[in-house]
């Protein structure tokens, strides 16, 4: 018997509607895990080029505070501040050539000339070759003309290669 007059039901009887429950935030979807891959990527890559950059700019500032330390410590012997200033010259310049220690003359001047400063620096660092065997050679624009090959130099991030010309043995 049916309560109160009900109508009776034709078949089963059926429940609301009911949704899903809420997605889960973890794990994340695959999107997410290739932002966050993409990011650790460009934070290692910035980390990189500022721990780069930064040790230029000290080995920099080392060579400059060591044309500071040469001025004053050879402020009354012009010879041998050139000669001190064309070994920091020789040293830095090992760099773009590791024969640079033993060049002379036209092949000096070219491995100077690959770190592009202005011809009135590259005569005043040519200078400095002969200023060693001088006395009383005057100095007052070499440590400033060194400064600037050395600022150039070490400012660049890679040397350019340096070309072999004849000398060299083909298999």
């Amino acid at each position: 018997m049916n309560p109160a007059g009900a109508p009776e039901q034709a078949g089963p009887s059926l429940r609301d509607i009911h949704l899903p429950p809420d997605p889960s935030w973890w794990p994340p979807a695959p999107g997410w895990w290739a932002l966050g891959a993409l990011l650790l990527v460009a934070l290692l890559a910035m980390a990189w080029w500022l721990r780069r950059r930064r040790l230029h700019q000290h080995r920099l500032h080392a060579a400059l505070a060591d044309i500071d330390a040469l001025e004053r410590a050879h402020a009354d012997a012009p010879e041998r501040l050139a000669a001190a200033l064309h070994e920091l010259l020789r040293r830095a310049a090992r760099r773009y050539d590791p024969q640079a220690t033993h060049h002379r003359g036209d092949a000096w001047r070219q491995c100077l000339a690959q770190v592009p400063v202005d011809v009135a620096t590259l005569d005043r660092l040519m200078a400095l070759e002969d200023a060693m065997y001088r006395p009383g050679a005057s100095m007052a624009e070499a440590p400033e003309a060194v400064r600037c090959w050395l600022a150039v130099a070490l400012r660049r991030s890679r040397p350019p290669r340096v070309s072999r010309q004849g000398g060299g043995r083909h298999a």
